[in-house]
């Protein structure tokens, strides 16, 4: 009887398949409820939301799935502890070592796919991802020495032939000009570029605590100008680097207060050149001017919106949305620059 139910359920959910929902609305529209500095001063970021389900993201199981998860049982596709973040017009991946793969909330075409290697290999540590060209977006596992590309609506990673591979592989960015993946490798304290073809070109910075040079360096942001912002860990500092290598400035201290970088995650930078980082000792999203001065401090340990627990992964879009891979609070939260260009 219940296989006779099921299989006119699954003709059902076939027939009304075609019955889309409109995509949500965009995050940038959504509304502000909290905001930093606290009036009466202007404000200058404003929190607009967190998510940890698809569903937050108003990305919804069809008629279909639903009757799949009534089978089989319906799956836990919650954030673990996401350690990146990346989005584009409405397309959102989330790396989580808990959940050995990376998320993709489509909002456009209402579709969540959780991504693992080929062979359905899962991922142990991923930790970088970073857009590459049409689409492509590449991601690091630390625990493999690998970067994996994954393509658009792809169901897996497809492990990139890097020669030689690198050690550590944790920061990732693309120079689309040139058509090359810079690779921050932990283990070897420098930043490989490597060849559309995967072959090694040169090797950026070594061990030390000198201008340029690198202790554990872990997260990379390349600005539209190919300038290289990049946490250098356990030299507490981020710093920034011409396209071609060249040390350019740094900035950040080991301390406990505002403006230190004891324990420095990720990096990015919004199209007004103001630099965030935020730190995972700190638990606070930190904003600094070009000259490396701090301008806004916010955060805290805890698990309200704008606390964080060990957040690890940044990225700001072309819209100024800031998403912050909240990792022990399993979510990511997303903010809004609305200051401006000072």
């Amino acid at each position: 009887m219940r296989s006779t139910v099921v299989i006119l359920l699954v003709a059902l959910a076939a027939l009304l398949s075609g019955c889309a929902t409109p995509p949500p609305p965009p995050l940038a529209t959504q509304a502000v409820q909290l905001v930093w500095p606290s009036p009466p001063a202007e404000a200058r970021l404003g929190h607009v939301q967190s998510f940890s389900r698809p569903e937050d993201l108003g990305i919804q199981r069809g008629l279909l799935q639903r009757v799949v998860d009534f089978v089989f049982g319906a799956p836990n596709n919650r954030l673990i502890r996401p350690t990146a973040v990346i989005e584009d017009q409405g397309v959102i991946y989330v790396a989580d070592p808990g959940a050995k793969g990376v998320h993709r909330f489509d909002r456009h075409s209402g579709r969540y796919a959780l991504i693992h290697a080929e062979g359905d290999v899962a991922l142990p540590s991923p930790v970088g991802l970073a857009w590459g060209e049409a689409g492509v977006v590449y991601v690091s596992d630390s625990a493999l020495g690998a970067v994996y590309m994954i393509r658009p609506g792809a169901e897996v990673a497809t492990r990139l032939a890097l020669s030689p591979a690198p050690t550590q592989p944790t920061g990732l960015a693309v120079d689309p000009r040139q058509h090359q993946l810079l690779v921050v490798d932990t283990a070897q304290h420098c930043i490989h570029v490597y060849g559309p073809d995967g072959a090694l070109l040169r090797s950026l910075g070594q061990r030390g605590t000198g201008d340029g040079e690198f202790n554990f360096p872990t997260l990379l942001w390349r600005g539209p100008a190919g300038q290289l912002l990049v946490t250098d860990a356990l030299n507490f500092r981020t710093q920034v680097l011409a396209a071609d290598g060249r040390f350019l400035a740094k900035f950040g201290r080991a301390g406990d207060g505002g403006g230190d970088a004891p324990r420095q995650k990720g990096v990015a930078a919004d199209r007004h050149g103001h630099v965030y980082t935020v730190d995972a000792l700190l638990s606070a999203l930190q904003v600094f001017d070009a000259q490396g001065q701090l301008l806004l401090s916010i955060g805290g340990l805890g698990h309200e919106a704008g606390e964080f627990w060990l957040p690890m992964g940044l990225y700001i879009g072309a819209d100024d949305m800031i998403y912050v891979a909240d990792s022990y609070n399993q979510r990511v939260q997303v903010f809004r620059y609305l200051g401006g260009p000072t």
